[in-house]
C-alpha cells in the first residue's frame, strides 16, 4: 500500500502516528507470546510480597501466584490443550462462520445486500449498521462474527470505504455494549452480582434484573447518533488516505439482480421466514423447552440463549442452500462443503492468534494479577474521597482502564462489585447507579484493547480489504469512538441523574 499523505488536522496526525506505531508492533500472535512471558515475570516478582488485601471472590487474603513455580507450570502445560479447545470465542466464531460461509459461497448474502441497497438510502447505512450492532447484544457474541464483517461488506457494496463500515459495526457491537433497548442475559447477570455485593452490608437489598433498563435504552440513542457522526464526519473522510488493495477495490457488488437471482432470493427469504416463524411458535408456550428455569427466554442459561450461535448457523445455512439450488450455484453437496472449507481457510490465522490469547488469559487469571489491579484501583478511588459526581466518573474511568486488561464483563464486575457497591452505599449512592457507571466503563474501551479476544478478529476483517492493516490500524480507527463515547456517555449519565430520570425498574439513585 502506498504511503498516505499526512492528514491536515492535529487529531488526524496523532491518529496516523498511532496507526504507524501500532502497525510496527510484532504480529498479534507474537505480541501475546510476549505478554505471556511478561505475566510470568510479573507473577514471580509480585508473589514475593504480602498484601493486606482481601480477595473479593472468596474473602481470603489476596495472594499473587507465581506462574513460574513448578506446580503452576506443570498445571499450565497439562491444561494447555483444554485451555485452547474450551476458549469461548473459538467455538462461537467457527460454528457461526460455517453457516455464513455457505450463504456467502452460494451468493445468498451478496444478493440480499444488493437487494437491500437498492431500497436503502446511502446516507442511512451508518445508523442502520450501528442499530443492528446494538441489537446483536441480545444474541450474546453473535455481533462479532456476523454484524462486523457485514458492516464492511455493506459499505463496500455501496461504494463506501469498507473499513468505515467495520468501524461503525464494531462501535455498535462492542463500544456501545451496554446500550440496548432490548433486554439481554447481561442484565440479570450483572444485577445478580450487584445484589450479592449490596447484601454484604444490607442483606435486605433486592435489585430488579432490569434496574438499568431505561438508562441503557436511552443510551442506545446516544450511541447511534454519536457513532453516526464520528463515522461519517471523521472516520470515513480520514480513510480516503487508505486505499484498498487493488484486487478488491473494484469489487463493489452493485450489479443489478437478474431474474433468476431475484427469484432465488425470494424463495430463500421465504424459507428463512418460515424457519424463524417455527422458532417463534416453539418459544411462545409457557412450558417451551427454550425457556430457562424461571420461565424466561432471555435469562442466563436459557436454552434459547445458549443456542444463539447454532441458530445463526442454521439461519444462514438453510437459506444459503435453498438460494444456491434455485440460482444454480449449488449443483451437489460438494458445493456446500466447499463453501464451509473456504471459510475455514480464512480462519486459520485467527486460530493461531486464539491459541496464544487463550494461554495468556489463562496465565493472567491464574496469577491473580488482575485481581490485585482491581482491588488496588478501587481502594485508591475510595481514598480520594471525591464528591458524588466525580466518584461516579472515577468509577467509569477505573473500569475503562481495567477493561484494557480484563475483558470479561462478568469477571470484572465480580471483582469490583464487592468493593465498589458497598463503598458507594456508605456514601449514599445506590447499587443501581454504581452498576450503571460500571457498564459505561466496561463498554467504551473494548474497541481499543488488543487484549479483548475478538479484537484480532476485527484485524482479520480489515485485512480482507487492506492486507497491510494491523493492530495500529484498528486502534487508530476506533480511538475516536472510544474517547468520545466515554466522555459523552459519562456526561449523559450525570445529566440523566441530575434530571432524576429512572435508571430502570424499581431502581433508585440513593441508598
Amino acid at each position: 500500500m502506498n504511503q498516505a499523505p499526512l492528514p491536515a488536522t492535529r487529531t488526524q496526525r496523532v491518529l496516523a502516528s498511532i496507526e504507524r506505531a501500532g502497525n510496527k508492533l510484532p504480529d498479534p500472535a507474537v505480541l501475546f507470546i510476549a505478554l505471556l512471558f511478561i505475566t510470568w515475570a510479573l507473577s514471580l516478582l509480585f508473589s514475593r510480597f504480602e498484601y493486606d488485601l482481601v480477595d473479593p471472590r472468596n474473602g481470603d487474603a489476596l495472594v499473587v501466584v507465581n506462574q513460574l513455580s513448578a506446580d503452576a507450570m506443570t498445571q499450565f502445560l497439562s491444561a494447555m490443550v483444554t485451555t485452547f479447545a474450551h476458549f469461548h470465542p473459538i467455538g462461537v466464531v467457527l460454528v457461526a462462520m460455517l453457516g455464513i460461509g455457505v450463504a456467502e459461497h452460494t451468493g445468498f448474502i451478496n444478493s440480499t445486500l444488493r437487494a437491500m441497497l437498492g431500497v436503502t438510502a446511502r446516507w442511512l447505512l451508518t445508523p442502520m449498521v450501528i442499530v443492528v450492532g446494538i441489537v446483536s447484544h441480545t444474541a450474546a457474541d453473535a455481533g462479532y462474527v456476523l454484524v462486523i464483517p457485514l458492516g464492511g461488506i455493506i459499505f463496500h457494496a455501496a461504494g463506501r470505504h469498507p473499513l468505515a463500515g467495520i468501524a461503525a459495526a464494531f462501535a455498535g457491537v462492542s463500544g456501545g455494549y451496554s446500550a440496548n433497548f432490548i433486554p439481554s442475559a447481561v442484565d440479570p447477570m450483572l444485577q445478580g452480582i450487584s445484589q450479592s455485593a449490596a447484601q454484604i452490608i444490607d442483606p435486605s437489598v433486592v435489585l430488579n434484573p432490569l434496574n438499568n433498563y431505561f438508562f441503557t435504552a436511552a443510551s442506545s440513542v446516544l450511541i447511534i447518533l454519536v457513532g453516526w457522526l464520528i463515522t461519517d464526519r471523521f472516520v470515513e473522510p480520514r480513510l480516503r488516505h487508505s486505499p484498498l488493495d487493488e484486487d478488491v477495490a473494484a469489487e463493489t457488488g452493485m450489479q443489478t439482480l437478474g431474474d433468476r437471482e431475484r427469484r432465488a432470493l425470494r424463495i430463500a427469504l421465504w424459507g428463512m421466514l418460515a424457519v424463524i416463524t417455527l422458532l417463534v411458535l416453539s418459544a411462545l408456550p409457557g412450558d417451551s423447552a427454550w425457556r430457562g428455569p424461571t420461565g424466561s427466554l432471555t435469562e442466563a442459561g436459557a436454552p434459547l440463549m445458549a443456542s444463539i450461535v447454532p441458530l445463526i448457523f442454521l439461519l444462514f445455512l438453510l437459506p444459503g442452500i435453498v438460494y444456491g439450488i434455485a440460482a444454480g450455484t449449488v449443483t451437489s453437496s460438494r458445493d456446500i462443503i466447499e463453501g464451509m472449507t473456504k471459510t475455514m481457510q480464512t480462519m486459520a490465522y485467527y486460530l493461531v492468534i486464539m491459541f496464544f490469547i487463550s494461554q495468556f488469559i489463562y496465565a493472567f487469571g491464574a496469577s491473580n494479577l488482575g485481581i490485585l489491579l482491581a482491588v488496588k484501583g478501587a481502594a485508591g478511588l475510595q481514598a480520594l474521597g471525591l464528591p458524588g459526581a466525580l466518584t461516579i466518573s472515577g468509577i467509569v474511568l477505573l473500569t475503562g482502564l481495567l477493561n484494557l486488561f480484563v475483558g470479561s464483563a462478568s469477571a470484572k464486575w465480580a471483582l469490583l462489585a464487592p468493593i465498589l457497591v458497598p463503598m458507594l452505599m456508605k456514601l449514599g449512592a445506590s447499587p443501581d447507579l454504581t452498576q450503571a457507571a460500571y457498564r459505561i466503563g466496561d463498554s467504551t474501551t473494548n474497541i481499543i484493547t488488543p487484549l479483548m479476544p475478538y479484537f484480532p478478529l476485527v484485524v482479520v476483517y480489515c485485512q480482507r480489504y487492506i492486507r497491510a492493516a494491523g493492530i495500529g490500524t484498528v486502534t487508530a480507527l476506533m480511538l475516536p469512538y472510544s474517547v468520545t463515547f466515554i466522555i459523552l456517555w459519562t456526561l449523559f449519565l450525570l445529566g440523566y441523574w441530575a434530571l432524576g430520570l429512572p435508571l430502570g425498574l424499581q431502581s433508585s439513585y440513593t441508598y
